[in-house]
């Protein structure tokens, strides 16, 4: 059952009101003539006399100012329309709205005709809304307005329905025509009798927005939009259905029913006269066999000759409710907020019952016990001839499926022999290459052939790494994973197994098997050998059993204790003479462009090697840096004339190494977000600190000026009267402010880019700070807290929420959907957020209504006026109790 959205709101609904004497008013001493006008205050509206049309008489409205095509909203005259321009429009000696004609003063045309205490202070006046209100001036209250009475438009801020306390009912009633605005045939009406529904009797909804550029109304949503919507479209016990593609006709009957007139039915295709019950002489609906015949996935008929049994009951025992019921025509067991089934009953007619695909629920008819049979004869008979076609079928998919899959499996292995035999001449290609061109620089620098390499089978690397078992895995990179094996004559080896789907693959292999091989030295990783069968080639290396040097950066506190001052040092000079070996003392100059701390091994005496060359470069000649398009790398380790210009040479594997020796004398990772601080890397972390702690003279440490993230606060930080919380996207800021001519400071959330500020939240709304003394904070229990300078001990607005971790871990940050939230920073989970306690304006992804889990009830309530934030008198709530529903009723 779809309950409908009975609140029509913009997504920035601000409550205001403001009165003056300008000329969007008219007090007891002033009239309005044919040709004088009302405008509001921001030219939103205009209130005077019109002909509509092509109509000749004229009448009292109020339209759009702004919108080129004139667009009527509200009519006062609507079924008395004066004849020529003699209409005159002004408040009376009883203080009301009177709308008279020269030609016969006496009796006047249209008032607003209530009932006015204080009559020498009344005030008509036009607001920007398009209400026209009749007020007292002196108290500010409301006599009359003209929202009350809606014409046939449905403005923002209008209510509809029955004011039960009142008695008032206000409801839109459409024009006759387009020349005449009297009182049409169809009006929108909410049906204040039976169960919550939605129905459409007749005519028609829209719902439009004005677009300037196009200088028309452009159609946002109407009703209905599908043969199925206007009600009781099938008749009383027919059914309908919008996607009838596959029949000729969208109407049928419930169970146990046939058309009343199959002529209307079946050539007219005119359903309106409904279905009558099957039998309906000869059979009987009370305790004679009779049952129900279940409909699935429908909008339930109209609830209006429904009855709630309860709430709280089981499909069985509604069933037998209703059954004992002689009049009980159909019953339904339905969800209540996912939590309680309750028991939904009918009796008398069924009508507008609609099929609502997987959306809809599950209706069961009452039927004769003739009806019940002959439904179970269908269904035997429909599992007997399913069986036998099942067999059939069956057989034939059975004959079909061994035929494909023999067929699938011989191509696959016929596939996988080609693919194969093409990886393994491709990557016996790229040895070729290699090796020529070692041989050619071999031949150019005049030094010995290349270092020999070992060609390992794929069989004896799955046996040495177990079929590459999950348990041997070492780590990952870009380009593969590492896994740990054991050769047959009992050594420890590594072997890197190039991932198919790289791109980069056939480059790193190349790099791999050139390089390293023909680079020998104590702090580099050894390349024992190869294999390149199969469609991932593996590069096989000495085994490090301590792994790599990041892995000593961690929470292990075992792990991270053995790396003392003296084995950093070590390790440091050891990485040091790698590169020194690679950028100068090698046959090769050679750039490697991905140091870091993953890529740096260390043996079982602690002694670092340099691994990965998959991305190195050689440098032939005295060429001393390059260029490429192609950044690859590391973030956080590369250069910045790397990153931003794509230049690279030996300097920027020193800047990679002075990052390292960062990390290794602060044992943290780089790129890592640790709680006492809120540097990016470790370049702004210690730009400062190194400067007096590690007197090195050679080391050049390039820094970055990064800030705190100016959209978030911890524990340690403050915002002041002046200071802000910009969101990333500068949607929206948080601050100080005075609203209006006041000289209070509140504490709110404002649009950032709107010029014109616009104030969508307020902390301190009831409690204004005097001066610009007002402090914002996390205190030591991990609340935001605001106070003033005068009284510190006492805060002046507090979140007030129970934080179980507050120490250095909870953190607010302004979002740039508006919400302010609070959040730990390990866990991410948010501990209070500003979306759960608006102001006076609802904000996109802002939930409102009462919370049935936590008891949270979210509603927006306006200001006290324009100069004061304060909670005023009237607030946008979803009541939970009754049953909400929208009706068009033809009248």
């Amino acid at each position: 059952m779809d309950f409908p959205k009975l609140f029509l709101h913009s997504s920035l609904l601000v409550l205001h009101f403001a009165f003056s004497s300008s000329k969007d008013t008219i007090t007891i001493n002033q009239t309005i003539h044919d040709g004088d006008f009302l405008i509001s205050r921001e030219n939103n509206f205009a209130l005077g006399f019109f002909s509509p049309g092509s109509s000749r008489f004229r009448y009292l409205g109020i339209w759009y100012r702004k919108v080129r095509e004139q667009t009527v909203v509200w009519v006062a005259n609507r079924d008395d329309p004066i004849n020529g321009s003699s209409g005159v429009l002004s408040i009376d000696q009883y203080g009301n709205l009177v709308l008279r004609s020269y030609h016969n003063q006496k009796v006047p045309i249209w008032s607003t005709n209530v009932s006015v205490e204080v009559t020498d202070t009344c005030v008509a006046q036009l607001l920007d809304t398009g209400n026209l209100i009749l007020v007292h001036d002196r108290s500010k209250s409301n006599v009359w307005e003209s929202f009350d009475h809606p014409t046939d438009t449905w403005l923002p801020g209008m209510k509809l329905g029955l004011d039960r306390r009142t008695g008032m009912n206000r409801f839109p009633i459409c024009w006759r025509s387009a020349d005449d605005p009297g009182t049409g045939n169809f009006s929108l009406q909410i049906n204040p009798k039976g169960s919550p529904q939605f129905f459409i009797y007749w005519g028609l909804v829209k719902k439009l927005i004005w677009h300037e550029k196009d200088g028309k109304w452009n159609e946002f949503r109407s009703m209905p939009k599908s043969t199925c919507d206007p009600y009781g479209h099938c008749g009383t016990y027919g059914i309908c259905d919008p996607d009838f593609l596959g029949r000729r006709f969208e109407c049928d009957c419930l169970p146990g029913y046939e058309p009343k007139s199959p002529r209307d039915w079946h050539i007219l295709k005119d359903a309106s006269g409904g279905c009558v019950r099957k039998r309906l002489e000869s059979t009987s609906l009370c305790g004679h066999g009779d049952g129900f015949v279940k409909v699935a996935n429908v909008k339930v008929p109209d609830t209006s000759a429904a009855v709630w049994v309860s709430t709280n009951m089981s499909p069985r025992d509604c069933e037998k409710n209703c059954m004992r019921n002689c009049s009980c025509s159909a019953y339904a067991s339905i969800d209540i907020a996912r939590k309680e089934t309750g028991c939904l009953t009918w009796y008398g007619k069924l009508m507008d019952t609609v099929h609502n695909g997987a959306e809809g629920y599950d209706i069961y008819v009452r039927v004769d016990a003739v009806e019940l049979a002959e439904i179970a004869e269908k269904w035997n008979g429909f599992l007997k001839r399913k069986d036998r076609l099942a067999v059939l079928v069956i057989s034939v998919v059975s004959a079909w499926f061994v035929i494909i899959l023999f067929t699938y499996l011989w191509l696959k292995k016929k596939k996988k022999k080609r693919v194969r035999n093409k990886w393994n001449k491709r990557w016996l290609d790229t040895i070729g290459s290699v090796e020529n061109q070692v041989e050619v620089e071999n031949q150019v620098e005049g030094s010995m052939s290349h270092p020999e390499i070992a060609f390992f089978n794929l069989s004896t690397i799955l046996a040495a790494t177990n079929s590459f078992s999950p348990a041997n895995k070492l780590g990952q990179g870009g380009f593969g994973v590492v896994y740990k094996g054991k050769l047959s004559n009992g050594k420890e080896v590594a072997v890197k197994r190039l991932s198919k789907d790289s791109g980069q693959g056939i480059d790193e292999f190349k790099n791999e098997v050139l390089l390293i091989a023909k680079l020998q030295h104590q702090n580099l990783v050894k390349l024992i050998g190869c294999c390149i069968q199969g469609e991932e080639p593996m590069l096989v290396y000495e085994y490090m059993p301590n792994k790599s040097l990041d892995s000593f950066f961690s929470v292990n506190e075992t792990r991270r204790s053995i790396l003392d001052w003296r084995k950093r040092f070590d390790i440091i000079v050891g990485i040091a003479r790698g590169i020194l070996y690679i950028h100068q003392d090698s046959r090769l100059k050679i750039i490697h462009r991905d140091l870091k701390t993953s890529n740096i091994l260390l043996d079982e005496e602690m002694n670092p090697k340099i691994s990965d060359f998959g991305l190195a470069r050689i440098f032939k000649g005295d060429r001393t840096h390059e260029k490429t398009n192609r950044i690859v790398g590391t973030f956080g380790y590369m250069s910045p004339e790397y990153v931003v210009f794509g230049k690279f040479s030996t300097k920027s594997d020193v800047f990679s190494f002075g990052i390292i020796l960062l990390e290794i004398i602060t044992g943290k990772r780089n790129n890592s977000f640790y709680e006492e601080d809120f540097y990016p890397s470790m370049i702004g972390k210690n730009q400062y600190g190194f400067s007096k702690v590690v007197p090195v003279s050679s080391l050049l440490v390039l820094h970055f000026a990064f800030s705190s993230s100016k959209d978030t606060i911890t524990m340690n930080q403050t915002i002041h009267d002046g200071d802000f919380l910009i969101s990333r996207e500068n949607n929206f800021a948080l601050g100080f402010f005075s609203p209006g001519s006041s000289s209070f400071r509140y504490l709110g959330i404002w649009y950032h880019k709107v010029r014109e500020q616009t104030v969508v939240w307020v902390a301190n709304r009831d409690n204004p700070i005097n001066g610009s003394s007002g402090v914002l904070s996390i205190d030591q229990y991990g609340n935001l807290v605001l106070r003033s300078y005068h009284s510190q001990k006492v805060p002046v607005w507090s979140t007030n929420v129970s934080v179980e971790v507050a120490d250095t871990c909870v953190i607010a940050q302004l979002l740039d959907t508006g919400n302010l939230v609070l959040f730990h920073d390990r866990s991410k989970s948010t501990v209070w957020e500003s979306f759960d306690h608006p102001t006076d304006t609802i904000l996109p992804g802002m939930k409102l209504g009462l919370n049935q889990r936590t008891g949270m009830n979210r509603f927006p309530i306006c200001w006290k006026s324009a100069d004061d934030p304060g909670t005023g008198n009237f607030s946008l709530r979803i009541n939970p109790k009754g049953s909400p529903q929208v009706l068009s009723i033809g009248v």
